[in-house]
C-alpha cells in the first residue's frame, strides 16, 4: 500500500500505484458517458501531455503499477509522458495502456515498450459488425482481429474488452473465433444504460436485451474464457494465471492509488481525489470501502472485526450464493451475478 508520512499540517505521500486519464476520442461511443472530448486539437492534447508529464516527474517514490485509460490515450504523443514516469518505475512493475483498435500500428507499439509499457488492453467491446457500427467504435471484427495480432507480435501480456447487453448484439455467437488471438486477459462487462449517454435517447426505437439474455451470454463467454484457460479472477475479469491486471487488484485490495488528468480519481489514506479535489471521508467510511471491494474478487472477504456481517455472509452461503473457505467468503458463480445485492445487505 501507498505509505503516508505526516509533515505539518500536510501529509508526504509516497504511493506505489498511478492512473492517468486521457479524455480524448475520435468521437464518443453511443453507450459513453464518461468524461472524454472529441475532435481536439493537437496542441491541445499536447498541452494536456506536458501538464502530465510535469505531474508525474514532480512524484518522488517508484511505482509498482501505472495505468493509462480514457478516452485513447494513443491519440496523443504520449513520449513526455513516458520519459517522466521510466525513471520512476519500479524493478517489478506493470504498466498498462489502453488502446482503440484504430490506434494500434507498429510505430505506437514500439515506443510505448521503447518507454516501459509491459501491459496492453484492447477495447473490442463487440464482435458484431452491425454493433460496432451503431457504437461508433470505427471498425469491423476482422480489423479487431488484426490489430491484436499486431500488438501481440510486440506485447505477449494483452488483453480486450468486451460490453455484453448493447441491443441487438449477436456477436457472442462467434465468441470462438477468439479462441486464436492468445489471450492473457479478457474484461467482460455488462452494459450500464448512462443517462447522459446517446444511446439512451435512442432506446424508443431500440430495445435492451432481458437481464436473463445477458446473464446466459456472460454465463457462455465465462464458460469460453475458461476452456482456454483464462480463470475468473473478479467479477467481470478473466485472466490467465499470473496475468491477472495488478493495478486493479490494488486498487480491489484498497492500496493508495494516485489519479493523474481530468476525470482521474484517487485514493490517498482518508482522501478521495477527483479532478484534483479533495473530499476527506471518516474511517469507517475508508474501511468500509477498502474492505467489500474485496469480495468482488478471488480472494473473498474476510469479515474479522465485522461480527455483524456473519449472519447476513452465512444467509448467502446458505443459499449457495457465497462459499465458505475457512474464516474466508467467496462468491459463487451465482454470487457474481447479485454482487451488488450482498454489499448492499452488508453496508
Amino acid at each position: 500500500m501507498g505509505e503516508v508520512r505526516q509533515s505539518g499540517e500536510d501529509q508526504e505521500v509516497l504511493l506505489l500505484n498511478l492512473y492517468a486519464h486521457f479524455p480524448f476520442c475520435r468521437r464518443k461511443c453511443t453507450y459513453c458517458a464518461l468524461h472524454s472530448y472529441a475532435g481536439t486539437s493537437t496542441e491541445t492534447r499536447a498541452k494536456y501531455v506536458s501538464k502530465i508529464a510535469n505531474e508525474i516527474a514532480s512524484l518522488s517514490n517508484s511505482l509498482s503499477t501505472v495505468y493509462f485509460g480514457g478516452g485513447s490515450p494513443a491519440l496523443c504523443d504520449l513520449e513526455p509522458i513516458l520519459k517522466a514516469i521510466n525513471p520512476l518505475l519500479s524493478e517489478d512493475y506493470e504498466f498498462t495502456v489502453e488502446l482503440h483498435p484504430l490506434d494500434v500500428s507498429h510505430e505506437v507499439l514500439e515506443t510505448l515498450k521503447a518507454g516501459g509499457v509491459n501491459r496492453i488492453s484492447m477495447g473490442v467491446q463487440s464482435l458484431d459488425d452491425a454493433v460496432l457500427s451503431h457504437m461508433g467504435r470505427g471498425y469491423t471484427f476482422d480489423k479487431a482481429e488484426k490489430a491484436f495480432a499486431t500488438i501481440k507480435e510486440h506485447f505477449d501480456n494483452a488483453g480486450i474488452d468486451l460490453i455484453v447487453g448493447y441491443p441487438n448484439d449477436s456477436g457472442f455467437q462467434r465468441i470462438e473465433q477468439l479462441a486464436s488471438w492468445g489471450l492473457m486477459h479478457c474484461s467482460v462487462y455488462s452494459l450500464i444504460l448512462e443517462e447522459r449517454s446517446r444511446l439512451a435517447h435512442h432506446l424508443d426505437s431500440l430495445a435492451l436485451p432481458p437481464d436473463d439474455v445477458v446473464l446466459d451470454n456472460i454465463r457462455g463467454i465465462s464458460r469460453f474464457l475458461s476452456s482456454l484457460g483464462l480463470r475468473r479472477y473478479e467479477i467481470s475479469n478473466y485472466a490467465i494465471p499470473g496475468f491477472e491486471c495488478r493495478h486493479n487488484m490494488a486498487v480491489w485490495r484498497g492500496e493508495d492509488y494516485i489519479g493523474i488528468g481530468e476525470g482521474a480519481y484517487g485514493r490517498i489514506g482518508l482522501d478521495r481525489i477527483e479532478s484534483g479535489k479533495r473530499k476527506r471521508i471518516t474511517s469507517k467510511e475508508d474501511e468500509l470501502e477498502r474492505r467489500l471491494f474485496r469480495l468482488r474478487t478471488i480472494e473473498g472477504l474476510d469479515p474479522c472485526g465485522h461480527p455483524e456481517w456473519i449472519s447476513i455472509l452465512e444467509k448467502f452461503a446458505s443459499e449457495n450464493i457465497l462459499e465458505k473457505c475457512g474464516t474466508v467468503y467467496k462468491l459463487t458463480e451465482r454470487g457474481t451475478e447479485v454482487c451488488d445485492s450482498i454489499l448492499a445487505e452488508l453496508v
